[in-house]
């Protein structure tokens, strides 16, 4: 069977190889230590690309017949360059397919590079690890910015965390600049700017208390994610969700598919599913390995 080597690149670099869209091994990661969050800001674009060879080496092991490698990253990604990376600015226009290929082909394994956004590469791991390759699945990732990853992969920009949930002039909180943004309303960073005398989680302790402020931006963080994933349903029909990231904690579950019902109408589009999921390095690193091994086989 073909042996792929996928890659997560965010505030570390994990690599496996997997075989068959399960992790053969263990994952090799850069930095060793997962609180030391700045290593690879830190890093020049170069050494970052240094860095990710060394762990697909790592994860390769003694084996160069690799078909493929595949990496997941942060920002607008397409035809294998960065176009946009908010989180590791110093990647903005990389050609990172090709600059990864070469550095891999120098140490003697010869494979396609493929790059994609991280969201999408966690979506393919999702699909894979409940054996619905075939069927579409869609994600949000709730973080420091809003994530969303579909698979299959299409051609497009798919950033939907800036999709446009509210007309609210007032709402500017997104870290792009753009007004009446999801993320803006969801994202960690923009309710540290929205609530500057409290952190995300006592925003959401004080809601359950009974507070009124905080009450108030609990439901329009949850209505804000049910216009967005309302939109996607409308445009591209209906199917599972998922929600991973660290703040799927303040997840309300009745609350969300409350305004959902509410949003979606038509029973032609009423057949839709969500739940939360557990983001792990494992899913994000097969499912760069899955589009890489698509891409390899055309």
């Amino acid at each position: 069977m073909a042996k792929t080597v996928g890659v997560t690149l965010s505030e570390r670099v994990v690599a496996g190889l997997v075989v068959d869209h399960q992790l053969v091994g263990t994952l090799c990661s850069f930095p060793e230590a997962s609180d030391d969050e700045y290593a690879l800001v830190e890093l020049p674009a170069e050494g970052i690309v240094e860095t990710m060879a060394a762990q697909v080496l790592a994860a390769a092991g003694k084996a160069r017949d690799i078909a493929a490698v595949g990496v997941g990253v942060p920002g607008l990604v397409r035809n294998g360059a960065v176009e946009e990376a908010p989180n590791l600015p110093q990647l903005k226009g990389a050609r990172l397919a090709e600059m990864l290929a070469a550095a891999l082909r120098e140490a003697g394994i010869e494979a396609p590079v493929a790059i994609i956004n991280d969201a999408d590469g966690f979506a393919a791991g999702i699909a894979a690890s409940i054996g619905k390759l075939d069927s579409v699945i869609r994600v949000w990732t709730l973080g420091v910015g809003i994530g969303y990853g579909r698979y299959p992969l299409t051609e497009g920009v798919w950033e939907g965390g800036h999709t446009v949930v509210t007309l609210d002039d007032k709402e500017n909180y997104c870290g792009c600049g753009g007004r009446g943004h999801l993320e803006g309303i969801m994202g960690h960073r923009a309710m540290r700017l929205r609530f500057l005398d409290l952190e995300p989680e006592e925003v959401f302790a004080a809601a359950k208390t009974g507070d009124a402020r905080c009450g108030e931006f609990k439901r329009l963080w949850h209505k804000a994610l049910a216009a967005a994933t309302a939109t996607s349903i409308h445009l591209r029909g209906p199917g599972r969700f998922f929600l991973a990231g660290f703040n799927v904690r303040f997840v309300d579950m009745p609350m969300l598919k409350d305004y959902l019902q509410q949003m979606v109408k038509m029973s032609p589009l009423q057949s839709y599913s969500i739940e939360i999921v557990t983001d792990a390095a494992e899913t994000r690193v097969i499912g760069a390995a899955v589009n890489a091994e698509k891409v390899a086989a055309g």
